[in-house]
């Protein structure tokens, strides 16, 4: 092993599913968004990731990449801003050549009760969760229209069942809903398709530092009994932007255990 690196020198060529797919993953810095980038390596495609901070275990990536033959690159960028994130695309089409594959998944919460919410928590919510999906849309719609590809936006179950104390949260993935139905319809006819993953309480640094009261009660809701792993979310991102998938455009996905069924 390389002690500067932390690599291993090894090269497994293991051939995934996606091999030389160019994709573009927003928030895969950690939790859910770092799984999908690894998940995608594994099945050997480039993957640009987008974040404000570069992986903790971006070195891992790296070796994931390395093992299946495809490449891995972390692109700087401050997702509310949407000048930066239209210059993070311009940089991902100029080194890719294209995007096959998109998936907006960065996300945050500001969470209170409507009567105490302030105008930049519902700002801040919206642009980072619903806008930012927009801009980049609509930055590589009509490189995608002529390529083909998958576009897949993360919601959230909580898009479809509203929750007490997260209406701009609820709103922001309930409007990725309606975005990519219209989408879908738009750029079908151009070979691209748009699905949406909507996943449950799922195992993450958010959902670790609840109390084991609150994780009880959630526990109550979710027929499977646990919370999710972000290698379930991760499988059906995966499923969704493969060729398994050819005939599926404009779904939603739910994976939350039966929770919102």
């Amino acid at each position: 092993m390389d002690e500067k690196t932390g690599k291993t020198g090894k090269t497994c060529m293991c051939r995934g599913e996606l091999p030389g797919r160019k994709a573009l993953v927003t928030g895969g810095s950690r939790g859910i968004g770092h799984a999908i980038v690894a998940k995608l390596l594994s099945e050997g495609a480039d993957v640009w990731y987008v974040s404000r901070n570069q992986s903790r275990e971006h070195n891992a990536l790296e070796d994931a990449a390395e093992c299946s033959g495809g490449r891995v690159t972390w692109v700087g960028c401050d997702i509310s801003d949407s000048d930066a994130l239209e210059k993070a695309a311009d940089r991902v089409l100029a080194e890719a050549g294209r995007v096959d594959i998109l998936v907006n998944n960065a996300g945050i919460t500001r969470d209170g009760l409507i009567m105490r919410m302030n105008r930049d928590a519902w700002d801040n919510v919206l642009q980072v969760n619903l806008t930012s999906a927009f801009v980049l849309c609509r930055k590589l719609a009509r490189s995608m229209a002529r390529t083909g590809g998958v576009i897949i936006n993360m919601s959230s179950v909580v898009g479809l069942t509203g929750n007490g104390g997260q209406a701009n949260y609820a709103a922001s993935k309930a409007g990725l809903i309606g975005f990519s139905k219209s989408m879908a319809r738009e750029l079908a006819s151009r070979n691209v398709r748009v699905n949406v993953v909507a996943p449950g309480f799922i195992d993450t640094e958010m959902t670790a530092v609840l109390p084991d009261t609150v994780k009880e009660d959630l526990m109550k809701k979710i027929p499977l009994g646990r919370l999710g792993k972000v290698e379930d979310v991760a499988q059906a991102v995966a499923f969704l932007v493969s060729d398994r998938a050819s005939y599926i455009t404009g779904h939603v996905l739910t994976v939350d255990g039966g929770m919102a069924m």
